[in-house]
């Protein structure tokens, strides 16, 4: 069986190698974008965050918190932080084992398995990290490659 708590273990470091990278960008990086302008590595950064703090809430760790835009590397050096914190919070929710959490959304009551919610956390990160990357790239700032981030990197560097 698949180790739920190392699949959290290499997405905290996978983010927080993401955002050491992005701390080193100039401030107009954090404009670029693909297709969407609404979609720039500044409010990917700031999703990010606002994901895991919002999957601590669904877990019943904390309350959700406003997560901040970053406009520059010190700004981003903040977020690392914090997500640190929340990845942390999410990687304590396995020890409760399978269950039930039953949270609003949207104004309606919805269930959710404890590991659904902690297997989203995981895809949610990964989904947005690579969108991250590709956005950079696409406007030519090459500070992290996926590969740099991937399980084979994580085993390697980790154990």
């Amino acid at each position: 069986m698949i180790s739920v708590e190392r699949l959290l273990k290499h997405m905290a470091w996978a983010n927080q190698k993401v955002y050491s990278a992005a701390e080193t960008l100039p401030d107009e990086a954090f404009g670029a974008y693909i297709v969407n302008p609404e979609w720039t590595v500044a409010r990917i950064l700031e999703h990010i965050v606002g994901g895991a703090t919002w999957y601590v809430n669904r877990l019943e760790i904390e309350n959700w918190k406003e997560i901040p835009t970053p406009k520059s590397g010190a700004d981003v050096k903040v977020l690392k932080a914090m997500l640190a914190d929340f990845d942390a919070k999410i990687l304590s929710a396995v020890k409760h084992g399978e269950g039930k959490i039953t949270g609003k959304y949207d104004g309606k009551d919805i269930t959710r398995e404890r590991s659904t919610i902690i297997s989203q956390a995981v895809h949610h990160a990964t989904e947005h990290r690579a969108q991250l990357i590709d956005a950079l790239e696409f406007k030519g700032y090459k500070v992290i490659n996926l590969d740099d981030i991937d399980l084979w990197a994580f085993e390697s560097e980790v154990g």
